[in-house]
């Protein structure tokens, strides 16, 4: 197994069309918090085409879920809360860029938000000078100098679980068969759990499979990369624990990278089946 596998975390939406443009919110990071808005039980994406690791006050644990995948941050209020800032900090660069986030009185789904920096802001949506955001829609797709493994990962989080008009657009992408069928025995051989693959997609060089996981154990389960075997570039977990079997959280997604080659030549054999059975 190679040593390139990712441990981070998603969630995501299905749709079959890889030239789909939705609108979204724009705001551009000038030193100026940016106000973002939350509907209570609603999930907002937040867009920055970076990767970035999010800090949240305590006063915040129980009322907001964060998640951050591969330039895009979900938050999810469970609860109205006060005005309350989030810090961003980007893997790479460690800039900051702060969010003021407060629940609203509107019961319906936001549209997306786009955080955009310096001069990257997209056509038909500016920002002015005192860093407010525009409140027009644009039309966005997956920047060209997002690596393709990253940029494939998120295009296959949202197919699977995001709504249909969040859908970034990704050229050249394709969905391709998935050949695995019923459970996975030799994905995560050491956990007790089921995987069954549900869609795979395909850019360049790399595939991404979507596989489902379930804990079968009645105790809740971490998941670490290094547990996944395999020829494998990368690996995304939607979340990074499974709950006890037979609760709500019990059932999260994999999305897993392979180079040059689909996830079940990629997979060691099941004991009993060659690799000329698998082909």
């Amino acid at each position: 197994m190679r040593a390139k596998l990712l441990l981070t975390l998603a969630v995501i939406g299905l749709c079959t069309s890889a030239s789909i443009a939705h609108a979204v919110e724009v705001f551009k990071w000038n030193r100026v918090p940016l106000p973002i808005q939350l509907s209570v039980g609603h999930e907002r994406i937040v867009f920055i085409d970076r990767n970035v690791s999010v800090g949240a006050p305590r006063s915040l644990t129980g009322k907001l879920r964060i998640q951050s995948v591969a330039g895009a941050v979900y938050l999810l209020a469970n609860e109205a809360f006060t005005p309350s800032r989030l810090q961003l900090r980007d893997d790479e660069s460690g800039e900051i860029i702060l969010l003021d986030i407060a629940t609203t009185d509107n019961a319906g789904q936001l549209e997306p938000a786009k955080v955009v920096t310096g001069d990257r802001v997209s056509t038909g949506a500016q920002g002015d000078s005192t860093g407010q955001a525009s409140r027009e829609p644009a039309v966005e797709a997956a920047p060209a100098r997002t690596p393709a493994p990253v940029a494939l990962t998120r295009y296959a989080a949202q197919m699977m679980y995001a709504p249909l008009r969040t859908v970034e657009a990704l050229p050249h992408v394709q969905q391709v068969p998935v050949r695995l069928t019923g459970h996975i025995q030799t994905l995560a051989p050491t956990l007790d759990i089921d995987a069954m693959a549900l869609g795979a997609w395909s850019l360049g060089s790399f595939t991404v499979t979507a596989v489902r996981l379930v804990n079968r154990r009645r105790e809740r389960l971490q998941l670490d990369p290094r547990d996944l075997q395999g020829d494998l570039y990368a690996a995304t977990f939607q979340h990074n624990d499974l709950g006890p079997a037979g609760t709500p959280a019990d059932t999260t997604t994999v999305y897993v990278v392979t180079r040059d080659k689909s996830l079940e030549l990629a997979l060691p054999p099941t004991p009993g089946v060659g690799v000329s059975d698998r082909e």
